[in-house]
């Protein structure tokens, strides 16, 4: 026991005399890890989707804001980027200078406020000589100029610095590729290449005007993606039998438990807004009955309203869901894939990270 003793105290000791070349060695095997992680790469053909951003604007440590990838084959798009998204990126193996296009679903702050954000990595990281396309809702043209003006002064900076051929000017920012939003009930086709179409859809988040979903269809697999609404019957017209399905919740009794407990504090300013939001927002039980109207093979609940950084509370927002939707009801949490392989009926699940 005294030599084991004596040994261990050697090691720890040791290791606090190397803690600098420890370090270093730990640090260097870490950078190559992440400098060669491509999970796309890995992935089979088929639709994928990762969660990027799995929050809401209310603050939780454990979610960046609104992100969902989708990935067709060999490319990456994006929809919508709130605060915090691009940063998951890394750690989730997701190539930020390989993004293809950004769909956005309306112009609330945290949908895009992550947007200038990934137009300077996409750019800078992947030397792009032609701006991001940006698809969105007419207005889109609106965003990117805003964001055009706000890094002007930073992009001339980088070109300054790093020189022209490693970040050609034409590559800064975004092209914007605005659609008019189809009435309801209606679908339009707003992307229609290398077998990927893309389908927009109108939905209910008023007064946010305009508002939309979106459906991706790829080799034989299919994906819709509410965005922001109430209950709204679009939703299971668009899925109409589709493999995932991507929904906004908002769990009302606890939102309201939160108002009560903000208005006694004597903030009535916040107890309004959270008074406001029940409104245009669907509950985890809408969400199901929409899932289940629609048939869809599996419903991911995103953009989770309120924060719920641990699992005790995770349960308590679905607690009384799964009477209404026999398929597999799953909470979202950011670096969540869900892979469809082309042509099949499976739906892996797994962590990137």
């Amino acid at each position: 026991m005294a030599a084991l003793a004596l040994a261990a105290g050697l090691a720890v000791g040791g290791a606090w005399l190397f803690q600098a070349q420890i370090g270093a060695w730990m640090f260097g095997r870490g950078v190559a890890a992440a400098v060669e992680r491509d999970e796309i790469a890995a992935l089979p053909d088929g639709l994928h989707v990762a969660m990027c951003g799995t929050g809401s604007p209310l603050p939780d440590p454990s979610r960046a804001g609104p992100c969902t990838a989708v990935i067709a084959g060999d490319r990456l798009f994006i929809v919508d980027i709130g605060a915090g998204a691009v940063r998951n990126f890394g750690p989730m193996g997701l190539p930020v200078g390989d993004v293809a296009g950004v769909f956005l679903t309306h112009f609330h702050s945290d949908h895009i406020d992550g947007l200038g954000e990934l137009l300077l990595l996409r750019w800078t990281g992947g030397g792009h000589d032609r701006p991001l396309p940006v698809i969105g809702p007419e207005g889109v043209e609106d965003v990117l100029a805003g964001l055009a003006t706000a890094y002007a002064a930073d992009s001339r900076h980088r070109v300054d610095h790093h020189g022209e051929t490693v970040v050609p000017p034409s590559g800064r920012g975004g092209r914007p590729f605005a659609f008019a939003v189809p009435p309801p009930g209606a679908m339009r086709t707003v992307y229609d290449e290398g077998g990927l179409r893309v389908q927009a859809f109108r939905v209910d988040h008023g007064p946010v005007r305009p508002a939309v979903g979106y459906r991706f269809d790829y080799a034989g697999r299919s994906v819709v993606i509410s965005g922001d609404t109430a209950r709204e019957e679009t939703v299971a017209a668009a899925c109409d039998g589709c493999d995932l399905m991507i929904h906004e919740a908002l769990n009302a009794e606890m939102v309201q438990r939160m108002r009560g407990s903000v208005a006694d504090s004597g903030n009535a300013r916040l107890a309004r807004i959270l008074e406001d939001i029940l409104d245009y927002h669907a509950t985890p039980f809408e969400a199901e009955e929409i899932a289940a109207r629609g048939e869809a093979g599996m419903l991911v609940l995103t953009h989770i309203v309120p924060a719920v950084p641990d699992r005790f509370m995770e349960a308590a927002f679905l607690s009384g869901t799964g009477d209404r939707y026999a398929g597999d009801i799953v909470l979202a949490r950011d670096g969540m894939l869900f892979s469809l392989p082309a042509d099949d009926e499976a739906i892996g699940r797994s962590m990137l990270m």
